[in-house]
């Protein structure tokens, strides 16, 4: 636990209180954390994913079925039971419910996977893959869902005769290189295509830049929005925090996972919501106040909920 706290944690809180601070000098702002998030989705984290993937073989991937079918299973249904719990609310529309799913129903894998897993679990391919799984779930289904969820809403709100495709996120999703990357690199490996070395020092570069710069962007993000915790807030967190690992876990003991790849799992199910919940939230202005409160309760939160599931995790496999 002390390692984790170190190594893990205590990493994070460093530099993401350094983008926090300065974005409240001034130093950078909301639309410069906006350009950094670019560079991290387009291009650092896509990078980190395909060249870690492609060095795989042919049975790690065979060995990773339970883990894409449990990931699959188990964020999307807290997915849309955020989103259904959300929508009873006579306050929230149908939009607010589908950003309250987008936030509080996925996890930041693409900003903290690597931050979180690699400084516990070491520089594998294994924590890559479970970094590209989780993130192709979140980007490639849970976004799309969530947005024709969204769309569907506003649609219905008196004086917008706009209509989209439903099947226009789902493409918009798969366009970006974060969805795309790691799809690549896993074709990549099942049709046995030798990787080179010499090779990845020139995705690894880029791919080193990943979590840093995304930790840093989160604490910019955070100084730029006004904080406000109510009980949705609250709710949302205690969803993410404790709901989704706790499934994760549950099916990954059902469906009888590898052990390793279980607690990176729940980990990776444990990390704070989604930052792409609040830039959709932003972008729609659409629940921005109450998803980014949620969003921040959950970043501290985590402090004690990464060693706390950890912990359970390993009790609950020696267990079973």
């Amino acid at each position: 636990m002390e390692h984790i706290i170190l190594y893990a944690i205590v990493p994070i809180i460093v530099v993401m209180l350094a983008g926090y601070i300065s974005g409240k000098k001034g130093v950078f702002n909301g639309d410069d954390s906006k350009k950094f998030n670019k560079v991290v989705l387009d291009y650092a984290l896509p990078a980190a994913l395909f060249v870690s993937i492609v060095q795989a073989t042919r049975e790690d991937l065979a060995k990773d079925i339970k883990l894409t079918i449990v990931s699959l299973i188990g964020i999307m249904a807290c997915f849309m039971l955020v989103y259904f719990v959300f929508r009873m609310f006579k306050k929230n529309t149908g939009a607010d419910a589908a950003v309250s799913a987008l936030i509080s129903g996925s996890p930041t894998i693409g900003f903290l996977g690597f931050a979180v897993l690699e400084p516990i679990f070491g520089t594998t391919p294994a924590v890559a893959l479970v970094v590209a799984i989780v993130g192709i779930v979140v980007n490639a289904v849970g976004i799309p869902v969530g947005l024709s969820l969204m769309n569907a809403s506003l649609e219905k709100q008196p004086g917008n005769n706009k209509k989209e495709s439903a099947w226009k996120p789902v493409i918009h999703a798969l366009e970006q290189p974060v969805a795309w990357a790691p799809i690549l690199a896993v074709v990549w490996v099942l049709v046995g295509i030798p990787w080179p070395d010499w090779a990845s020092p020139s995705f690894n570069l880029i791919a080193k830049a990943n979590a840093s710069m995304a930790v840093f962007s989160a604490g910019i993000t955070l100084s730029s929005i006004k904080i406000q915790i109510n009980w949705q807030a609250v709710l949302g967190s205690i969803m993410k925090m404790i709901l989704m690992p706790a499934v994760v876990l549950v099916l990954g003991l059902v469906f009888h996972m590898d052990p390793l790849n279980l607690k990176m799992l729940v980990v990776a199910s444990a990390l704070p919501p989604a930052f792409s919940g609040i830039i959709i939230a932003d972008e729609y202005n659409t629940y921005v106040a109450t998803g980014t409160s949620s969003l921040t309760l959950s970043v501290i939160l985590f402090i004690g909920f990464c060693p706390l599931w950890i912990w359970l995790t390993d009790l609950a496999i020696g267990a079973f």
